[in-house]
């Protein structure tokens, strides 16, 4: 199985070494105050540099390489060895929000996939797939808010009120598949409003799942600087970064999207397929994370460094666990790229495309 490898400590440094990644950490600093720390030395001796622990990886187990905004070195035959083996190297900021991405150029070397995407911009096959985007992730809220609601059994009044805003949901869902349109532009509109009463009742479903563990008042997306929004925020920037690198290798271009309109230097496309996606990969995690009294610290507005390694763990787990598809069980993070893929050959007039449907 691939990995997703996320580096996160101040001062690493990537290297390579035969067929392996080597990855320098700064040993962990001693506690001051702690037996271990004190020393004898005289005071004037300069200070020994801190020591470096390696950890080797294979190549041919790694998936994607994810890294921080400053603080990391990674060597150019590092580069070069993740291209060859279709290895995206992607850069997040300390909110999660992908800023950069080194992938190869031949892996998105095919034009008849992105002209045949470019012409369904304009035409009703685009607004199909707008619909089927929006109605995938109402259908994935809906079950989520019932999948937690059922663990909820001694609180019959909580679920209860999940169970109603579920039922919105589903009621929301079935306002975007009578939407029709000759194109994406004709249609986004009514989608989006449809979505967003969706969105109102899954996000109040989940204040109630959490009321009486963490104050949650409600969405809110970059910026935010509740615990429960942080987490969100971060794990989608995750799920982006996967999602990003999926539509790269289906020869697709990740600007031009069919929900989400066009706008200089956004990924359209990645957050059109991301919405089928954010309910199973992020919020299920983000919910059992809150749910199971995990910390969530801070660093001025922003999360701290364990704790943006901790939902990312947690999301990485959620993308490596197994889920039913078509009766055959498969890696929930497959399915960004098994997604990614159909709505390639989908455009091309090759195959259909059908939004994921997760069974809890």
């Amino acid at each position: 199985m691939f990995r997703t490898i996320i580096i996160r400590s101040f001062g690493t440094s990537l290297g390579k070494r035969g067929e392996r990644l080597v990855i320098r950490h700064p040993e962990p600093r001693k506690d001051p105050g702690s037996a271990a720390a004190e020393t004898t030395a005289d005071p004037v001796e300069r200070p020994k540099r801190p020591k470096r622990v390696e950890e080797e990886i294979p190549f041919f187990r790694i998936g994607e390489l994810v890294l921080p905004p400053r603080g990391v070195s990674i060597s150019t035959d590092v580069i070069e060895e993740a291209a060859q083996r279709g290895i995206p190297v992607t850069f997040l900021t300390s909110s999660g929000q992908p800023f950069a991405m080194i992938t190869s150029p031949m892996l998105t070397a095919t034009t008849a996939t992105r002209r045949s995407q470019l012409r369904a911009m304009d035409r009703k096959l685009g607004a199909e797939l707008a619909r089927a985007f929006v109605a995938g992730k109402l259908r994935n809220q809906a079950s989520l808010l019932v999948y937690f609601a059922k663990a909820d059994k001694s609180e019959p009044e909580r679920r209860q009120a999940v169970h109603a805003q579920a039922m919105e949901v589903r009621r929301a869902r079935k306002l975007v598949l009578a939407v029709t349109g000759s194109s994406p532009d004709a249609v986004r509109d009514e989608l989006m409003g449809y979505e967003g009463f969706g969105a109102r009742s899954y996000w109040a479903g989940i204040k109630a799942l959490l009321a009486g563990r963490i104050c949650f008042e409600g969405r809110t997306g970059r910026g935010a600087v509740d615990p429960v929004n942080a987490l969100l925020n971060y794990g989608y920037g995750v799920l982006a970064s996967r999602t990003w690198a999926a539509i790269l290798h289906a020869g697709l271009d990740p600007f031009a999207g069919m929900l989400h309109a066009d706008r200089s230097g956004k990924p359209s496309l990645v957050l059109d397929l991301m919405e089928e996606l954010r309910a199973p990969a992020v919020d299920r995690a983000v919910l059992s994370y809150v749910r199971l009294g995990r910390p969530i610290r801070f660093e001025g507005s922003q999360l701290d460094e364990e704790s943006r390694k901790n939902i990312a763990e947690a999301v990485l787990e959620r993308l490596a666990a197994p889920v039913t598809v078509q009766g055959r069980k498969v890696l929930l993070g497959s399915i960004v790229q098994r997604q990614a893929r159909s709505l390639a050959t989908h455009v091309r007039g090759e195959g259909s495309y059908k939004p994921f449907a997760m069974t809890w």
